[in-house]
Order: structure tokens, then C-alpha cells, then sequence
């Protein structure tokens, strides 16, 4: 019998599993395949990441450090409005990497990892969930638990066995590389895709990532063409996959809950999930008491009390990507330049740093010529 069965070993997943395996819980951690594997979202994060993963952590997973973002009303030839900071506002980083350092840690903690472990059935009974695996041998394996935690993303399959709600809507991304080397300052944010956008992101000596993500009923694969072929970029490992915005009404139910993109905890003006899940599991390693149902309701409110402030800004810039066209040149001619946001919380637009540097702008710095020792 285990405190916590955690289905899903992705950033949300292996944290929570750590947190929790740190606090004395017994935590059986499970992966439908090969943690990390295969690659489904962008490496593209803020530097509060390295307050999640070990001292060494950096040198191994670091690609490039970003400056800021060049916005685009059309394609690459277009008008780019940047918005910059003088240090590093963040990084990009070995994404495969990065799950395999945050299930090391999980297991060092004390936490039961296993691979190759594709759950089938979750069944919550009166003192105990009851999860159903199987193997790639076609074998199957069943373990008990006082309580589960589906941390197995948009499409979470223990989301639907407790018969949670589902997100208000799921994007579809896709996302592939090109070898050329690009040490390059500033992503660029391309707002041509409909209701979202396309991206270029440097990744330093691994390349370059192009991505693009819209509703499902566009033609996504059409549209991320055309962003290739209009920066004559040649890519491979193209991969893709579903991206929820919008948390459900309900992510707790007798004995399970739901962590990360599982619980679409994610930021409605980039999809990217990795932070807030992070946060929401550290939420719930604290607030939840396996032994204790009614401290789910604990995990419910604190963790929307944690992002739900975020999540319903992000979701008013979002709105900004339907805008008419010259509606967006205006707003953009108007806000760009010098910035002291954090790319995780738009509620720091109002903070005093960004508002100095709203009212006090200056001219970028040239491509390569930002202060790289910051």
C-alpha cells in the first residue's frame, strides 16, 4: 500500500513525487515509457527553474540564455517590435534533459520509479485507489494506494477515470529543429497562427526551434510550413502534440487529484506548463494528507489561490492575439522596448521595476551585444 501512486514522470509528476517522497510519504511513481521521451513541448523557460533541480544542473541542461522577444504582426520579413531586458529574462534548455534530472531527484528522495508503465484503469474505492498497468511484454501490474495523482498531461487518462472535468480547450502545437547553430538574443513570437502564434527560438550550439500552435479545427502542419519555408529553415524531429488552456471547475475527486498539464495549470498566453505545475506540486505535496481526503479540498483552493491571478491575466493577453492587425502594431509600437516583467506572471506588468521601464526607454542593444555575464 502506497500513500501515492503519481502516473506521469514529467516535470509536475517528479516533482510532486520528490515532494512528497521527502515528507516521509511511500510514493510509486509511474511512466508509460521512457521519462522524457518522446519530446512534446518546448524548452523554452524562465531562470526560476534552477531553484527546482540540483547545483549542476545548469552546465548540463543550458543551451541559451534570452534576452527578450521580438514580436511580429506577419512573418520574418515584418516589422519586429522587441521587448528586452538588459540580463537574462530566460533560458533555453535540454527539455529531455530536464525530466530525466527531475526523476533522479524524485527517486533520490525516496520515490519508486518505473518505467514502461502504461496505466489502463484507476479505480477509487472507499479507503483506497486501486491502478491498473500494463507492460510492453503485454503483461499487467496492479498497485494500491491510498490516493493518486494524475500528472499525465492534456490528454490524462486518470483525469478521466476519476471523471474530472476536462480544460476548456486544447490547442494543437507542433514543434520541430534545425541544426544551424543560433546563439542568438530574442526569440521571435510570430502572431500570424489564428487565436495563438508561431515561434523561432535560438538554442545555441543545439540549433534552432520552430514551433506553432492553434486550434485544432486550423490546419496547424500547413501553418508551421509556411513559417519554415518563409525563413528557409530545414527541419527535422518534428513532434507535436495537445497543449490545455483553461484550468476545469474541478480537479480533486474522492481519493485523486490533478497536477500540471493533467489539470491544464498552464499560462494561456504561451501554453508552456513546466513552472506552474512545478508550483502546484509543491502545493500539494504540502497541503494533501493521504490519509486524509478532506485535505484535497486544501490542495483545490491553495493551488488556484497560488495561479488563478496569472492565469486570468494571461488569458486577457491572449485575447490581444485576435486583435486587428493595426490594432496589434499600435499596442506593440506603444509597449515595446525596456521591460521588468517576468515572462511567468503578468501581474509583474504592474510592478515597479516595469513601470521605471515603461516610462524610461531606451534603445536595444544590438544582436550579440547584451551584457552576457549577467
Amino acid at each position: 500500500m502506497y500513500d501515492f501512486v503519481v502516473v506521469g514522470a514529467g516535470p509536475a509528476g517528479s516533482r510532486f513525487a520528490r515532494r512528497a517522497a521527502e515528507a516521509g510519504r511511500e510514493v510509486l511513481l509511474l511512466e508509460s515509457g521512457t521519462v522524457g521521451e518522446p519530446l512534446a513541448c518546448s524548452g523554452h523557460v524562465s531562470t526560476d527553474l534552477w531553484e527546482y533541480v540540483d547545483d549542476g544542473a545548469v552546465d548540463r541542461l543550458r543551451q541559451n540564455r534570452v534576452f527578450g522577444a521580438r514580436f511580429h504582426v506577419g512573418g520574418p520579413e515584418s516589422a519586429p517590435y522587441p521587448f528586452y531586458k538588459r540580463e537574462p529574462v530566460s533560458n533555453v534548455i535540454d527539455r529531455v534533459g530536464l525530466d530525466r534530472t527531475l526523476a533522479d531527484l524524485a527517486e533520490d528522495a525516496g520515490a519508486d520509479l518505473r518505467e514502461g508503465h502504461t496505466v489502463v484503469s484507476v479505480d477509487e474505492r472507499g479507503d483506497r485507489v486501486v491502478v491498473e498497468a500494463s507492460l510492453a511484454d503485454g503483461a499487467t501490474e496492479r498497485f494500491e494506494a491510498r490516493m493518486v495523482a494524475g500528472c499525465d498531461g492534456p490528454t490524462s487518462r486518470v483525469r478521466r477515470a476519476l471523471d474530472l472535468p476536462e480544460p476548456d480547450e486544447l490547442l494543437h502545437g507542433v514543434l520541430a529543429f534545425d541544426d544551424a547553430a543560433d546563439a542568438g538574443d530574442y526569440v521571435d513570437v510570430h502572431l500570424t497562427a489564428p487565436t495563438f502564434f508561431a515561434w523561432r527560438i535560438p538554442r545555441g550550439d543545439a540549433g534552432v526551434e520552430y514551433g506553432l500552435a492553434a486550434p485544432p479545427s486550423e490546419d496547424v502542419s500547413a501553418g508551421f510550413d509556411r513559417l519554415t519555408d518563409a525563413y528557409g529553415a530545414t527541419t527535422d524531429r518534428r513532434c507535436s502534440g495537445a497543449i490545455p488552456v483553461g484550468p476545469p471547475a474541478r480537479t480533486t475527486s474522492d481519493r485523486g487529484f490533478l497536477i500540471g498539464d493533467a489539470a491544464a495549470q498552464t499560462k494561456p498566453f504561451t501554453g508552456g506548463g513546466i513552472l506552474y505545475g512545478m508550483r502546484a506540486a509543491d502545493v500539494a505535496a504540502a497541503a494533501i494528507d493521504p490519509r486524509d481526503p478532506a485535505t484535497l479540498a486544501d490542495y483545490e483552493s491553495q493551488w488556484r489561490e497560488e495561479l488563478s491571478t496569472e492565469i486570468r491575466l494571461g488569458k486577457a493577453i491572449r485575447r490581444c492575439y485576435s486583435l486587428p492587425k493595426p490594432v496589434q502594431r499600435v499596442g506593440l509600437r506603444a509597449l515595446s522596448g525596456e521591460i521588468g516583467v517576468h515572462m511567468d506572471e503578468p501581474s509583474s506588468f504592474f510592478s515597479p521595476s516595469n513601470l521605471r521601464a515603461l516610462f524610461s526607454r531606451a534603445e536595444p542593444p544590438e544582436e550579440g551585444r547584451v551584457e552576457r555575464d549577467a
